[in-house]
């Protein structure tokens, strides 16, 4: 019996020292929470490390070796991963699933890849792409001879959003699980002024023809009417160019102008309506003092006669006065 007693005591003592190295045994590396994946690769059960091969052997190739390529209109162009400098950090990818899985509670969760690059040539590179496509809208022109005038259509431009086109190659080096071609929206900016706006504002249009000494009155893009006048001598000639209306009187007042040829008027001012005032019946204000205006010297009329001006048959400038509105296009040819 004593020797029976013993014996159970003995195993006793073993089975309770076998126990106490069983709690006193360190624990096995934490693992990460069920329900957590990287880029779709479930990292549930795994150690960190375990986790981190498994992302090294699977994803590293199509992170680190793959391209995204651009299309739209007639233009392609690709990106690298290499040119983009993508570096993917598996081991800081395990590390941010063991975390996740912490926070859980056991819920699924979808944790992002850890990955770097350089933004700066991923702009760069999304910037030339919107380069090669941009084309400004096209405004509508008022284009002018002395015997035609015509209005050039408007015409949209093309563009990209070009930051959110960089923003959608970062996503997708980020991301293999992403498109690698992608199709910017095309942009059509409007122009700024309209063929009907063009037509508008230049209903009535004036051009001046310098060889022929002719007057020709454009209403609504056609020839209405043609008036003979006189311009400039070769001292004193009228400019070239394509100006405005920028002024209107009816029997304007003459400011002299200080110079040689005015004589004793040099400098001074003569009333409109006046017999001295070579300025008859209308004025209408180009440039620098030279404007179109009546004259008593019909005989001067088809010559280079006038010191700058457009001289006008005085019931031609009265005509024509009430037909042309300050702001309208003057072509002097």
């Amino acid at each position: 019996m004593l020797r029976i007693a013993a014996g159970c005591c003995l195993a006793a003592v073993i089975a309770f020292v076998a126990s106490q190295a069983v709690a006193q045994q360190p624990p096995g590396p934490e693992r990460i929470a069920d329900g957590v994946s990287a880029a779709g690769e479930s990292l549930s059960g795994l150690t960190v490390t375990e986790a981190a091969a498994r992302l090294d052997g699977v994803l590293a190739d199509r992170v680190e070796r793959s391209s995204v390529t651009v299309r739209a209109a007639n233009l392609t162009r690709t990106l690298t991963s290499s040119q983009a400098r993508v570096r993917f950090d598996a081991l800081r990818t395990a590390e941010r699933a063991l975390a996740a899985g912490r926070s859980a509670l056991g819920s699924p969760v979808e944790v992002p890849l850890a990955v770097q690059f350089s933004k700066r040539r991923v702009e760069r590179f999304a910037g030339g792409v919107d380069r090669r496509l941009r084309v400004a809208p096209r405004d509508a022109q008022l284009q002018m001879s002395v015997r035609r005038v015509r209005v050039t259509h408007s015409r949209r431009g093309r563009d990209i959003d070009g930051r959110r086109l960089a923003r959608e190659i970062g996503a997708a080096l980020e991301d293999p699980r992403r498109a690698r071609e992608l199709t910017p929206a095309l942009l059509r900016p409007k122009p700024r002024v309209t063929a009907n706006e063009v037509r508008r504002s230049a209903s009535t249009v004036l051009t001046i023809d310098q060889r022929t000494f002719t007057l020709r009155l454009f209403k609504h893009l056609k020839v209405v009417k043609r008036y003979k006048v006189a311009v400039g001598q070769r001292a004193y000639p009228t400019p070239r160019g394509r100006f405005s209306i920028v002024s209107k009187q009816v029997n304007p007042v003459w400011s002299v102008p200080n110079s040689p040829w005015a004589g004793e008027l040099a400098g001074t001012t003569v009333t409109g309506g006046s017999a001295a005032n070579p300025l008859k019946a209308r004025w209408m204000g180009i440039v620098g003092g030279v404007g179109i205006h009546g004259t008593s010297q019909s005989g001067s009329i088809g010559t280079r006669a006038s010191h700058g001006c457009i001289r006008m048959h005085v019931p031609d400038v009265i005509a024509l006065f009430k037909r042309v509105p300050i702001g309208t296009p003057v072509l002097i040819a």
